[in-house]
């Protein structure tokens, strides 16, 4: 690994979550950056095989899956990618064992990119209100309604949480999810407010 010593996402695992109806470039172009810096990459889903990717609204490629939601933890990654479409976050949105995976991540500190349609996940866990972020211009409303502060910006960067809105937003939020991603986690913002601490580190 002497090549990869200098990338800035070596030794660093990151997941990506994942469902049919997935905006494809959304999810493929996040892990091809990821991996050019270095970084281990693996789309979770919640069946294994395959999972079917679009293009808008037309099938196009069969994305792999790496595990799925009952073969893997949060605490194993250090990031988490939420990719777009509509049918996508829609389905994980009423997954349970998908809002335990993503609120894992708020709870440890570790930060989390979302685009598109996504946001509608992190509502849905519980993790939106408060925060400001951007997303695509139909569930913006959603996100108002969840108290969360909309803005209309190519990437918005919120402690630890990258939103962007559409695929033609990927390298700003490329861009912002990697140097996030360097970082080492933060204080959680939803333990802090429940009155928890973090436990120290060993």
């Amino acid at each position: 690994m002497p090549d990869n010593a200098d990338k800035t996402l070596a030794g660093k695992t990151i997941a990506v979550l994942a469902a049919d109806g997935v905006e494809q470039i959304e999810l493929q172009e996040p892990v091809k950056a990821l991996r050019a810096e270095g970084a281990t990459v693996e789309v979770i889903s919640l069946e294994p095989g395959w999972i079917q990717g679009f293009d808008h609204l037309t099938p196009d490629e069969m994305i792999a899956v790496d595990r799925t939601l009952k073969t893997t933890d949060a605490s194993l990654y250090d990031g988490l990618v939420l990719p777009g479409g509509v049918a996508n976050p829609d389905r994980l949105r009423t997954e349970e064992a998908a809002l335990k995976f993503v609120r894992a991540f708020f709870d440890a500190g570790k930060p989390v990119a979302a685009i598109c349609h996504a946001p509608w996940i992190l509502i849905e866990a519980g993790v939106a209100e408060g925060r400001t972020l951007t997303a695509y211009k139909s569930i913006r409303t959603d996100l108002r309604n969840a108290s969360a502060e909309v803005v209309d910006k190519e990437v918005v960067v919120d402690d630890g949480l990258i939103t962007s809105r559409c695929p033609d937003d990927l390298p700003a939020f490329n861009a912002a999810m990697i140097e996030a991603f360097a970082q080492p986690p933060r204080r959680s913002r939803r333990k802090a407010a429940s009155g928890e601490t973090r436990p120290s580190a060993h």
